[in-house]
């Protein structure tokens, strides 16, 4: 199999949650470092103008979006699994509230000015001008919330899934790891980095003590590749829609032109020729004079289609 290639940066929490299934899953994996900020020529190059991050890359096919990307190691390296047969609907329930509510809610609160040089780094005033341009242009209308609103319901949301814990349980769901508890740390992984606030889990010892457990699964094994390699391998690589079952829900045929865009932030649609649609996951074929011709993946949860009319 080609390499696993993945496109992230240090402190981008989404990262670290597929960084610790790598670990999780003991694979290899090409770092491929990326700006936390707009412009990154190279990876929209890849995706067609997706900007969230992380994306993993095998060959010429891009995969956007963590949930999809899990399932992608999933099929990679089945065994440990991620999705434990008992409790995969309430494990995957589970994830999709923590990269959503959990996320948005620890992201109000840690974005506070005496967290933000644990979670940027040094920054000079036009770097911090930067960077809350960019994460402005991302969220475009969506409210934000109030650092007091955020505050109390990090304290409900901590207090839950310390309950969750009770009793000398090692996971979230019981005795087995899953997509669960992957989602829900890269949240309680942000939120240590921002140390000044991070005492607010004192209140969650449980949810500590799990913390250092999942921590301890590590990133598997990385190596480092270049920007312009991984632009090498995506020329290189063999296309890989295959025949699959194509799976028609807004009247749309294989090979016609198509966007599929976010439905809460960054939306920055993706053009291409629709090439695959199952009941999880859509792909679409484009060429970019620098890439080439590659397939970009998105999961059909948290993403719309388009037909492009003539």
């Amino acid at each position: 199999m080609p390499d696993i290639i993945f496109h992230h940066y240090q402190n981008s929490p989404f990262s670290e949650k597929i960084r610790l299934i790598f670990g999780f899953k003991k694979l290899a994996w090409k770092s491929v470092f990326i700006p936390p900020v707009m412009p990154k020529p190279n990876l929209t190059a890849l995706t067609g103008g997706y900007r969230r991050t992380p994306v993993l890359q095998i060959g010429a096919d891009i995969y956007c979006d963590t949930a999809l990307i899990a399932d992608v190691l999933e099929r990679v390296a089945p065994s440990p699994s991620l999705y434990p047969k008992e409790i995969e609907g309430l494990s995957r329930t589970l994830a999709q509230w923590a990269d959503a509510t959990l996320f948005w809610t620890v992201i109000a609160y840690v974005f506070q000015p005496v967290a933000m040089p644990y979670l940027l780094g040094p920054l000079t005033p036009e770097q911090m001008k930067a960077f809350g341009a960019d994460r402005a242009a991302m969220r475009g209308n969506a409210p934000r919330m109030a650092v007091g609103e955020a505050t109390g319901n990090l304290k409900d949301y901590l207090g839950r899934l310390d309950n969750m814990l009770d009793g000398g349980k090692p996971y979230l769901l019981g005795a087995k790891a899953s997509i669960a508890d992957f989602s829900v740390y890269h949240c309680i992984w942000f939120l240590q980095l921002a140390q000044p606030l991070a005492g607010i889990l004192d209140a969650a010892p449980n949810v500590k003590a799990w913390a250092a457990r999942m921590a301890a699964f590590g990133h598997g094994e990385p190596g480092k590749l270049g920007a312009d390699a991984a632009l090498d391998v995506a020329r290189e690589g063999r296309l890989e829609a295959g025949d699959i079952e194509f799976i028609d829900t807004h009247g749309v045929a294989r090979g016609e032109r198509v966007t599929i865009t976010a439905t809460d932030y960054a939306l920055d649609p993706v053009e291409g020729e629709l090439v695959l649609s199952t009941s999880r996951e859509w792909a679409v074929k484009r060429t970019d004079p620098i890439a080439g011709e590659v397939i970009v993946h998105f999961p059909r949860v948290g993403f719309q289609l388009k037909k492009i009319e003539p």
